[in-house]
């Protein structure tokens, strides 16, 4: 087995499972998918597999999917997150079908831990630390945010503030200068695996190119191993692909999320 093929099996047994969505209110059961429900209005379908199914059963589970979000009149927006590796004939036609529009692939990276913590000069003026009081937690999302494109609300906020509150491990780490947050990111510790999760990596755009994203990255990397955790995942954007690739991490497939809003 290659080490990619080590790397890709690793990710699916242990983490596409219920461990991927540890702040659901709840999960229903469709054959092979499991249609989750967040804080906020959000739907999410993920699977291990889709069972060997072909494109009519395909077709009719993301119909079934679609209506059964389409019925809770509190969800305003559902992903359905599909994975390049799948087998999931005629699924890209089923989605834009019932309303799902693709949004920009990522890479799915997997490395060790180990690699990821090297020592990484910060530039002069700018510290890390990892927060934990709501107010950081609000500046650090709402940073996220304007990063992301999109607008400043309490949305994003309030879902980190009750995962905070579950006591699952997650840690919130930040980059600050000037009295701001400039970048910013979450470790998701999976329990019961090897691995932990980097998420929400996000820099602002004056300060990128600086190693700053990459010191934040082996803070989280040393705390994954402390934390007994040897792998590290990531689902990366063409920006910090290359930064985890210079660490050895290998690109084990790809997860294009698709998302329909009410």
């Amino acid at each position: 087995m290659t080490d990619a093929s080590r790397l890709l099996q690793a990710y699916d047994e242990q983490l596409r499972t219920d461990a991927e969505t540890p702040s659901a209110i709840s999960v229903a059961r469709l054959g092979p998918l499991r249609l989750v429900t967040f804080l906020g209005g959000r739907g999410f379908v993920t699977y291990r597999d889709l069972g060997g199914a072909d494109e009519p059963e395909v077709r009719r589970l993301v119909a079934v999917a679609g209506a059964h979000f389409r019925a809770d009149g509190g969800i305003t927006k559902v992903e359905w997150k599909t994975r390049g590796h799948d087998h999931a004939p005629g699924l890209h036609d089923a989605l834009l079908e019932h309303g799902f529009v693709p949004e920009d692939p990522e890479s799915i990276m997997i490395g060790d831990a180990a690699t990821l913590a090297a020592d990484v000069p910060l530039p002069d003026g700018v510290t890390l630390r990892q927060v934990t009081e709501e107010s950081d937690v609000r500046a650090m999302c709402a940073m996220q945010d304007e990063v992301f494109g999109a607008p400043v609300s309490d949305r994003t906020a309030n879902a980190i503030l009750r995962r905070q509150a579950l006591g699952d491990g997650m840690e919130l780490w930040v980059a600050e200068a000037e009295g701001q947050i400039v970048t910013a990111g979450r470790l998701e510790p999976v329990a019961d695996t090897e691995v932990a999760g980097i998420w929400g990596g996000s820099t602002r755009p004056e300060w990128r190119g600086r190693g700053i994203y990459r010191a934040l990255t082996a803070a989280r990397a040393r705390s994954a191993l402390a934390l007994g955790k040897t792998l590290i995942h990531s689902d990366s954007t063409e920006y910090s692909r290359p930064i985890l690739e210079r660490y050895g991490f290998v690109k084990v497939s790809t997860t294009t999320p698709y998302v329909w809003e009410r």
